[in-house]
């Protein structure tokens, strides 16, 4: 991968930690990122809660995040063993291995061979997991690895940098903000999908680029669209959104 492309990135990600820091907006560029720096065709991210429960925050597909679903319902899969050791777990060729059966007749649906689980990491406490999905069986080399990796440790700063968080429930607390507003945003999705006759992919699109447009949080615009304090969006700025 270029050098100037990883670095851009690696800005990219700094930028974002500004004092209107928009928790769930940033996760979702990581995934992208992650997308297109090492290849893969799907990255997702977990986050732990209150209860130290992995749930679903990011993810830059539907089927990805439906099947990162599937594992939290199950407790089966790569990305869980991975949450619970707090060790990297790479799997090149899922049939191959024999382990996780319903996970990987759940991934083979969605077309899905090979699967890349990072920790997200403060010391030895495990927040979370970095999760590259793979339509292609095959193994993801040294130096990707060690770039999401980064990639992860970045994340994890971003999420608890922003207000200088050490202690465990101040820790806990912007997190479940941030599955709370995953929630609405949800919601919001559906009530566009629906209301503009999209896909909640291309729904979530319009959403994101009209908080962006607009300098507001996700998670504001979704509650004000969930509430019907705003209105939908003509059904043509579908495009611009892409």
């Amino acid at each position: 991968m270029a050098q100037t492309q990883l670095s851009d990135v690696f800005v990219e990600m700094a930028d974002t930690l500004v004092d209107d820091f928009d928790v769930l907006d940033f996760l979702h560029v990581l995934a992208e990122r992650c997308v297109e720096l090492l290849g893969v065709s799907a990255a997702g991210l977990m986050l732990t809660d209150e209860r130290d429960r992995l749930q679903v925050v990011a993810a830059s597909s539907q089927g990805t995040r439906l099947l990162e679903l599937f594992q939290l319902q199950t407790d089966q899969g790569p990305c869980v063993d991975c949450f619970r050791t707090g060790r990297p777990v790479s799997v090149a060729d899922l049939p191959s291995v024999g382990r996780w059966p319903r996970f990987t007749a759940a991934a083979a649906e969605v077309g899905f061979a090979g699967v890349h689980a990072l920790p997200m990491r403060l010391r030895s406490e495990v927040i979370g997991t970095l999760n590259l999905f793979d339509v292609n069986p095959g193994a993801l080399d040294a130096e990707k690895l060690r770039v999401g990796q980064a990639l992860a440790d970045v994340a994890t700063i971003g999420l608890l940098q922003q207000r200088a968080i050490r202690r465990r429930d101040d820790v806990t607390e912007q997190l479940q903000s941030a599955l709370n507003s995953r929630v609405l945003i949800e919601q919001a999705k559906g009530v566009l999908s629906e209301r503009l006759d999209v896909d909640v992919e291309r729904a979530f699109q319009l959403l994101r680029s009209n908080a962006r447009g607009h300098n507001r949080t996700l998670a504001d615009l979704a509650r004000a669209i969930v509430d019907g304090s705003e209105g939908t969006p003509p059904a043509g700025a579908v495009e611009g959104a892409r």
